[in-house]
């Protein structure tokens, strides 16, 4: 294993320049207009905060409680246990020398899946420390240089920790549909004749303020697609002709995903995975992987489908590697 030493190409620099300023402005973006929305309508309906602070509290517990027992609930779930010592030498060793090109501290716990979906994911809390997971089909199926660019990419993900940005975005919607919908029982439920025009005026920004916690989503969705461009680029930074291995990796789990994907299905905590296990490609016959990357490029992505999913489209992930090449 070899790391990337040549320059950087200026287009690939642009690229993530304007990743990191399309990430720091979508967070800043939705915490502005979040608190803007809720202070104009709390402050017209004359509700006290110190409601909004005990949601705040309730919310907050409810997803630091998932960010820390999350990585047993994702053992179970995929059947993840740690690598023996010995079990894999060259996957520890390859986990160790990218560790050290991303700069981590430390590499992080080494996991398997025994799962046969080719895939993999970067997850852990400050109970387990970090770790990184291949599943058992991605090490039967994908060549070592492939595995290398996706353990490249997964180790973004730790290096950026943005499990932990993730994290802090989705707790505002999530506040935003609490208060709304505290609004809109308050309003159905409560009060009299003589203050049922109050009423009505709670039930229609609850409701108001539950829709504005589903558009919220989006923006935490589109958050999710941004950091696996940030992930796939660091995966083209820091293996050698990375941009080029984590193109044909991703095509080639997509293959084979696409064989085994009506078998088995990976749902829960599937934002994790590289690649989206519902998305797998079926072609009868190919010459080589590269042709399928190609192939992948050429697509048209739908919009609805792109705005409402956790990953990039292939089509412009494959293309969006292309600067780094």
């Amino acid at each position: 294993m070899s790391v990337r030493v040549e320059p950087v190409k200026t287009e690939a620099k642009i690229a993530l320049w304007k990743l990191r300023l399309g990430m720091l402005g979508t967070f800043t973006a939705v915490v502005a207009v979040t608190t803007l929305i809720l202070t104009g309508i709390l402050t017209a309906l004359g509700l006290p905060f110190y409601g909004v602070y005990g949601i705040l509290v309730f919310v907050l517990f409810i997803h630091l409680l998932q960010w820390l027992i999350g990585p047993y609930i994702i053992d179970a779930v995929y059947h993840v246990r740690p690598l023996e010592p010995g079990e894999n030498p060259w996957l520890e060793e390859t986990v160790r020398k990218l560790s050290i090109a991303s700069g981590l501290r430390k590499p992080p716990k080494i996991m398997i899946a025994e799962i046969s979906i080719p895939n993999a994911f970067a997850y852990g809390s400050p109970l387990t420390g970090d770790r990184v997971a291949v599943t058992r089909g991605l090490l039967e199926t994908l060549p070592r240089d492939e595995v290398e660019a996706v353990l490249g990419h997964e180790l973004g993900h730790l290096k950026h920790k943005d499990v932990l940005v993730m994290m802090m975005i989705s707790i505002i919607p999530a506040l935003v549909y609490y208060i709304g919908y505290t609004l809109y029982v308050s309003g159905w439920f409560g009060g009299g004749r003589e203050e049922r025009g109050g009423t009505a005026y709670l039930f229609l920004a609850g409701i108001a303020l539950m829709v504005l916690s589903y558009i919220l989503n989006l923006f935490v969705f589109y958050m999710s697609r941004l950091r696996e461009y940030y992930a796939d680029a660091h995966a083209a930074l820091t293996v050698h002709n990375g941009a080029r291995r984590l193109q044909r990796a991703l095509a080639r789990i997509m293959y084979y995903t696409g064989f085994i994907r009506r078998r088995e299905t990976y749902n829960q905590f599937k934002a994790f995975f590289i690649s989206d296990p519902d998305v797998g490609i079926r072609v009868r016959y190919i010459r080589n992987i590269d042709d399928l990357v190609e192939m992948i490029k050429r697509e048209k992505p739908s919009i609805l489908a792109d705005i409402l999913s956790t990953h990039p489209h292939p089509a412009k992930r494959l293309r969006y590697l292309d600067k780094f090449i």
